[in-house]
């Protein structure tokens, strides 16, 4: 089968640039739900807004799921400051000393859309003592906006309120080396991966082995992305992204394939299989165990849906910061998706 890299690459740095804090997916959806019908394939959305591809197999024996996840890491308006700045809550988990001097925009609920920058509340080294020490988090850190704004209520006159979604710039940057470098590679580069199977069945008219659906979910990273999906599926897969450090084996030029996770083991004899797949085609590859990690599939089976699960994905470096990925790992990914997709087993 072949296989376009250079289109799930492509379509990575376009979604990367859309917008999707968990809770605000909206555009990304939109931008996934055309592409999909530009490729051929219906599409249908559930009540949470994750998006829905079902593709016919040669056999309705059982029913696979794929799931990657668009919503993102991101802040909220928790309030604003007297002086003009804004506080702020967490959308997920990012690493906030990461956060510090970083570009954002605010969101109104009217679509307004303002920058800023994300600063500790001790932003200058020649005023405050503890400017390099300070602990950077939630209470610590503020939004300074790019308006001239002096109190509250010339914040109030942008529109800007309470619970507006904060949107971080994800710095997206590829290298002459193969190296892709953005925030929220956790999930996008995982979704690319998808749509770059669902081009390639179409391009190559190929079906998969099993009826499939390409799931999108939108609240992965606040833990209940795919709690619901179709119950026709037998087996969810999450791709989501392999992690790296510590006595972990997985690089950014493999993919992952995870054994356990913070919910427990994945399913023993999915999991072998799809070992097996990545060594009958020579793969580069790694079987690891993330205690600090949750994906759509534990939301699936704390959701009470009866299935068999797995998870794989590319190494990414740095998860939830400043992440990397290899091409090498991307298409390891595609070529084991393809393998488990298309191949008898």
């Amino acid at each position: 089968m072949n296989l376009d890299l250079d289109y799930v690459l492509d379509f990575a740095e376009k979604l990367l640039q859309v917008a999707s804090p968990t809770g605000y997916t909206q555009s990304a959806i939109q931008l996934l739900k055309e592409e999909a019908e530009r490729l051929g394939y219906s599409t249908k959305r559930n009540q949470k807004g994750n998006l829905i591809l079902p593709v016919k197999g040669k056999s309705s024996e059982k029913c696979i799921g794929l799931s990657a996840h668009t919503d993102t890491l991101g802040l909220m308006v928790r309030s604003i400051k007297a002086q003009g700045t804004l506080a702020i809550t967490k959308l997920g988990g990012p690493i906030m000393n990461t956060l510090d001097g970083e570009y954002c925009t605010v969101i109104t609920r009217d679509g307004r859309r303002y920058t800023g920058t994300i600063l500790s509340v001790s932003s200058a080294t020649h005023v405050f003592k503890d400017a390099n020490t300070l602990e950077r988090n939630e209470d610590t850190m503020e939004i300074r906006l790019d308006e001239k704004v002096r109190n509250a209520e010339d914040v109030k006159q942008l529109g800007i309120s309470n619970g507006d979604i904060v949107a971080i710039d994800p710095k997206t940057v590829r290298t002459p080396s193969g190296f892709l470098k953005s925030r929220f590679l956790d999930d996008k580069i995982s979704v690319a991966i998808l749509f770059g199977m669902l081009k390639a069945l179409k391009e190559n008219a190929c079906l998969p082995q099993f009826d499939t659906y390409f799931l999108i979910s939108t609240y992965e990273e606040v833990g209940h992305g795919s709690s619901c999906i179709p119950e026709e599926i037998t087996e969810l897969i999450s791709v989501d992204m392999g992690c790296i450090g510590l006595d972990l084996s997985c690089t950014e030029y493999d993919v992952s394939i995870c054994a356990k996770d913070s919910a427990g083991p994945y399913d023993y004899e999915l999991t072998s299989s799809l070992i097996a797949l990545a060594q009958k085609n020579q793969l580069g590859y790694a079987v690891d165990i993330y205690p600090f990690y949750g994906s759509d599939t534990g939301a699936a089976l704390r959701g009470g849906n009866d299935i068999r699960g797995g998870l794989i994905g590319p190494g990414v470096c740095a998860s939830h910061g400043m992440e990397r990925t290899h091409q090498d790992g991307v298409l390891n990914t595609l070529k084991l998706l393809a393998a488990y997709l298309t191949e008898e087993r």
